[in-house]
């Protein structure tokens, strides 16, 4: 199914409808329209689908980036927050970065002006728009297969590049890095003929191990570069430049910096491009730099990639962007079929070796206890709190690693609960999986592929991103279902129904349900719907339901596409779910107690109701609770169930002064808006742009000013350690 043109019901605009990423946007115009479909090939951008209509205005529901450009292709002006941007009669290309890419031509007069809650677009009378649009959605070209030979598996990454879109350095924008072909392990080597490698003259020598060659992929991606044995793992150009990467902290280490320093290089190098604008990493940098970048933008990428090279690393080091993602991948021949999904995400490859990982003896539930004895809460007041234990059986099982009683603490007053098994629904207590913790990284999130459960860190299976790739086209609302099966979880069922579906611009479906028998929950999981958010008990037999326990691995498929089982010791069924076609969620390892499951699920809703993918939602909700680390993301830990209302989604952290605040500013790249996308804050006129992912930046600002940035959306904000909504805050209160 294409994207779709459709009039709005009042006759006030249009929609734009992508049914596959389930992303939709509005546009309204001064009057009615009634799009015409026009050929795709009347833009100077590629789009998908292209119409027609006649209007004087359009207005935007947000202030998005706006590109301008002439009929040459050249780039006369760029818009944002206060924009007011006035251009004479002529050919104008406006390209906007809403949540489906679109892209206005027009023949005319054009004004472009922005406040803080929307932008709208001027043309003379009766002008002729054409607006065509593009999915973010990307699917791989073709599939290679390689045999467990390490040789062959150097051949199949040799052809990751050949999904870039470009050499040049635009390739560090997202948009313009394709999803690279999926991997097979079979019995001989094919490369589909469609394939082509793209000739960059840079090759990779490696030793003939998965090691080496999982750790290099995203490199030899990036750089499009051919990966071959050799006895020294080093970077060869066709101009006979050699560059080594042993490094003083090792291959691994080397590999990342190379990484991080070119593709930093390419973004500052691509400002002399196609998006000439003002940016901070360049004007930080450049003074430090002996590096003409007008020059270098124009030269091939092996030449860039040997001047790269030369620029001693400490000089870039700290205006890096957090790099959005380290996975660790274990070095067996079957996670050679990760490989492209992970470096699509272009994250830092790490393996495990001895990376202090291994199986625990205590668990996660164990360290929430340490830590929550630390904190010296009154015993009377830990005693006499709610819990959620679902029999008086099960308040005599325990912790399942005999460490004694389940702890929890409330995070706004400081009261904790004893209490046992909160969410299981039994006292039978499951196996409980190999756990390894890893080493902690600078990345913004980490995942790990391998048969294991990571601790601080989600589990991607080759299942899920294969289950994404088969995601079919839905033209309708985004379908929300929650479900209670514990009248003494009602709080956070009534809780997330006020949140999911509250925002005016999309339509969504919410369905309600409460105590289901296993027939009605197994209807439920195999009805298709965006996601799911289960309160209830679950326990090695299944989700418990009014009449029994339904186990998801009885089932032949399920509907799901992402979940949150927020109940004890629910990663199995989780497991189960992605097996059955669901892409990702959010499971629990152990037992969990009702306050702070009460808390992170009303964090968790409201931040993925907001934009923010999976993993990036965990990381932030379960610091509200000592038991946030007994939750995981498992599958496809960058999905989301709504687009985000920017491009990329962000938390606030604010700081009271003597006579101003501090505002600290941390971006969550989203799944079409990778590691390498470009942002303005919103609250300063002549702001500069910024590279996303981790801190944008710290900036001061007047209590009124502040005052009304925080009401400018619906932001998480974090203050003294605290988790608020921007528009909930009042500054009269701290």
């Amino acid at each position: 199914m294409n994207q779709s043109f459709n009039s709005l019901t009042d006759g006030s605009g249009l929609r734009v409808n992508d049914p596959i990423e389930r992303r939709q946007y509005e546009l309204r115009t001064t009057s009615g329209v009634d799009p015409r479909s026009v050929a795709t090939d009347r833009f100077v951008f590629p789009v998908d689908e292209a119409v027609s209509i006649e209007t004087e205005r359009v207005t935007l529901p947000q202030v998005v980036a706006a590109y301008i450009r002439d009929g040459n292709g050249e780039m006369v002006a760029e818009a944002e927050h206060y924009a007011d941007v006035d251009l004479p009669e002529g050919e104008y290309s406006v390209e906007l970065c809403t949540p489906i890419k679109l892209y206005l031509r027009v023949e005319s007069a054009l004004r472009v002006s922005a406040d803080t809650a929307e932008m709208t677009l001027e043309f003379g009378p009766d002008t002729e728009v054409l607006i065509g649009s593009r999915s973010h959605h990307e699917h791989p070209a073709a599939t290679l297969t390689t045999t467990e030979d390490p040789l062959d598996v150097m051949t199949a990454v040799s052809y990751l590049g050949s999904a870039l879109k470009t050499t040049t350095c635009e390739r560090s924008y997202p948009t313009l890095r394709g999803h690279p072909p999926t991997i097979e392990v079979g019995e001989k080597v094919d490369v589909p003929a469609e394939l082509e490698r793209l000739g960059t003259g840079v090759r990779i020598e490696l030793p003939a191990e998965y090691p080496s060659v999982f750790v290099a992929a995203p490199l030899a991606y990036y750089l499009g570069a051919e990966v071959v044995p050799g006895s020294v793992p080093q970077i060869v150009t066709e101009s006979g430049f050699e560059y080594v990467l042993n490094g003083p902290d090792g291959f691994e280490a080397e590999v990342e910096r190379v990484l991080k320093q070119v593709f930093f290089l390419d973004c500052i190098t691509r400002t002399e491009g196609l998006y000439r604008v003002d940016l901070h990493e360049r004007d930080a940098v450049e003074p430090v730099l002996d590096l003409d970048f007008a020059e270098l933008y124009g030269k091939p990428l092996a030449e860039q990639l040997e001047t790269y090279l030369q620029v001693p690393f400490a000089l870039v080091a700290e205006h890096l962007p957090q790099w959005k993602l380290t996975t660790y991948v274990a070095p067996e021949v079957e996670n050679a079929e990760m490989l492209p999904f992970v470096v699509n995400d272009l994250a830092v490859v790490k393996t495990p070796g001895g990376a202090g990982h291994g199986q625990s003896g205590s668990g996660p539930q164990a360290q929430a206890i340490d830590e929550f004895m630390r904190t010296g809460v009154d015993e009377s007041v830990r005693a006499g709190s709610f819990t959620r234990s679902a029999s008086s059986a099960a308040d005599d099982a325990g912790s399942p690693f005999g460490t004694g009683p389940s702890v929890d603490a409330d995070a706004d007053t400081g009261t904790g609960s004893f209490g046992p098994a909160q969410r299981s629904a039994s006292e039978t207590l499951p196996e409980t999986p190999s756990i390894v913790q890893l080493e902690e990284t600078d990345s913004l999130e980490q995942a790990w592929i391998g048969e294991d459960v990571p601790l601080g860190a989600s589990k991607a299976t080759v299942q899920a991103f294969r289950n994404k790739l088969a995601r079919e086209a839905t033209d309708g609302d985004i379908a929300i279902t929650v479900i209670c099966n514990d009248e003494e979880m009602l709080a956070e069922h009534d809780d997330v129904a006020d949140v999911y579906g509250n925002r005016e611009e999309l339509p969504f479906d919410v369905r309600m349900y409460r105590d289901l028998s296993t027939d009605q929950l197994r209807f439920v999981l195999e009805s298709e719907t965006d996601f799911l958010h289960y309160i209830g008990h679950i326990d090695e037999r299944g989700f418990e339901c009014s009449d029994g326990m339904l186990d998801v691995a009885d089932l032949d498929s399920v509907g799901v596409d992402t979940f949150f089982l927020n109940a004890c010791r629910s990663y199995q069924q989780g497991m189960e779910l992605i097996d059955r076609g669901a892409i990702a969620g959010v499971v629990t390892l152990e037992d969990i107690l009702d306050s702070g499951a009460l808390r992170i699920g009303r964090a968790m809703a409201r931040l993925l109701n907001r934009g923010f993918p999976m993993r990036a939602a965990l990381n932030i909700a379960s610091g509200q609770s000592i038991i946030g680390n007994q939750y995981l993301v498992v599958g496809y830990g960058n999905m989301d169930i709504a687009q985000a209302e920017s491009d990329t989604p962000a938390i606030f952290r604010i700081k009271r002064k003597s006579d101003y605040f501090e505002i600290d500013i941390r971006t969550y790249p989203a799944s079409h808006w990778g590691i390498g996308t470009m942002m303005k804050p919103h609250f300063q006129k002549d702001t500069q742009y910024f590279l996303t992912s981790g801190r944008l930046g710290q900036f001061e600002m007047s209590e009124s000013d502040l005052r009304e940035l925080l009401n400018m959306g619906t932001v998480p904000t974090q203050i003294n350690g605290e988790l608020y909504w921007s528009h909930e805050v009042d500054l009269a209160d701290w």
